[in-house]
């Protein structure tokens, strides 16, 4: 189990930011959407965000469930604000951009493969092996948290991962990364607020229901044009496919396929007990930064029903589409043999596996261990198996 006794370095920075407010030292940042835009917009004109809104609705329903359900502590307060600035402040330099270079938003873009899969199904693994073949294109962390091209990115990301690894060491075993590994795409959801990261961050029921009912076509309009943008920016050949991976694609399917009508799938399948007590694990150890009643069981409940979900309507959506391209891919059988897993998903994507990229893949294998050192169970986060289904306890 987790150690759920209060982290150290989240408590001194809850005490050092209430003393700095007291002092007046320190603005509290409000979580009000017209003062957050006014600090986004920095004396321009509200034109400066472009002339797409439909960003709006998603950032005053993230407002007002940071508000009402969240329960933040001062940490989290400024950090969801600073957070929702910048994402703004992204709005800004790509409407700038695009205007500059309307070039951009043609770019051709090869038909992509697609990670298909649940949270902690494995899929981090899989993107970061196909990441070791220089024939695929892929994201990088600090291209996914900042993908609007500016100054310093890279330094920017590595220090707020130092941050968070700082804050709660545990995020260091639990996804390892670092900010030009090969990383999943959501920061290219939190551009347009969508639920990607946000609801892992925080608890925002709301949110995230609303999103389960919206409209997802014009987030992955931006989506689409934002990995157009990080292709410009970094030269990538037009013939270069992308493996792309965030869990959210298992909500969305059909608006993924009308997206990009040529991807390719690769659907990965892992245990539902492990995929569900590891996403609560995830989510509860992030939200424990954020706020000080962070709930074990609140987290294991939601990461149940979100699973399920998300079972659910992938699996509708490809009974629907038998003619897309897909593959399965086993978690356990990756355990056992990665090498035979790879070399059968190279024969599906009708590529050879060169020496060169085996050589590579081998050595990522060996490197990627400190992922081992985390442990959870269904249990630690209120929930039991009964028969064929997991239960609240």
């Amino acid at each position: 189990m987790e150690d759920a006794a209060p982290l150290p370095w989240v408590t001194a920075a809850n005490r050092l930011l209430s003393a700095l407010r007291r002092s007046r030292l320190l603005s509290p940042g409000t979580l009000d959407v017209a003062a957050i835009e006014t600090r986004a917009l920095r004396g321009a004109s509200p034109a400066a965000f472009g002339s797409d809104d439909n960003w709006r609705e998603p950032l005053a329903m993230l407002v007002r469930s940071l508000r009402e359900e969240a329960d933040l502590n001062p940490l989290g307060h400024f950090m969801a604000h600073g957070w929702i600035v910048m994402a703004l402040r992204a709005r800004i330099r790509a409407a700038s951009l695009w205007r500059a270079h309307p070039e951009i938003l043609e770019r051709p873009l090869a038909a992509p493969i697609v990670i298909l899969g649940q949270m902690r199904s494995g899929s981090t693994r899989l993107q970061r092996l196909l990441a070791c073949d220089d024939r695929f294109a892929h994201t990088r962390l600090f291209e996914s948290l900042m993908p609007v091209p500016q100054r310093g990115r890279r330094l920017r990301a590595r220090a707020g991962q130092a941050l968070f690894h700082r804050l709660n060491p545990a995020l260091r075993r639990i996804h390892p990364s670092h900010p030009t590994a090969a990383e999943e795409e959501f920061g290219l959801f939190d551009f347009s607020f969508g639920n990607a990261l946000f609801e892992i961050f925080w608890r925002v029921p709301a949110f995230t229901q609303w999103w389960e009912e919206a409209d997802a076509r014009p987030l992955y309009r931006e989506f689409r044009a934002l990995l157009r943008t990080i292709a410009w920016s970094r030269g990538e050949p037009a013939d270069r496919p992308w493996i792309l991976k965030v869990p959210r694609f298992m909500e969305d399917l059909p608006v993924l396929l009308e997206t990009f009508p040529n991807a390719r799938l690769i659907c990965l399948d892992r245990d539902l007990d492990s995929v569900v007590a590891s996403s609560a694990s995830l989510a509860w150890n992030n939200m424990r930064i954020h706020s000080d009643g962070a709930d074990r069981c609140w987290a294991g409940r939601e990461w149940l029903r979100k699973t399920l979900l998300r079972r659910r309507l992938a699996e509708e959506a490809l009974k629907a589409r038998p003619d897309v391209p897909q593959v399965r891919i086993d978690f356990e059988a990756m355990n056992r043999d990665w090498r035979g897993e790879i070399d059968r998903l190279y024969d599906f994507l009708g590529l050879p596996l060169t020496p060169a990229v085996v050589a590579r893949m081998t050595r990522y294998v060996a490197r990627a261990k400190s992922h081992l050192g985390h442990r959870y169970s269904l249990a630690e986060f209120g929930l039991s198996r009964s028969g064929d289904q997991i239960d609240p306890r």
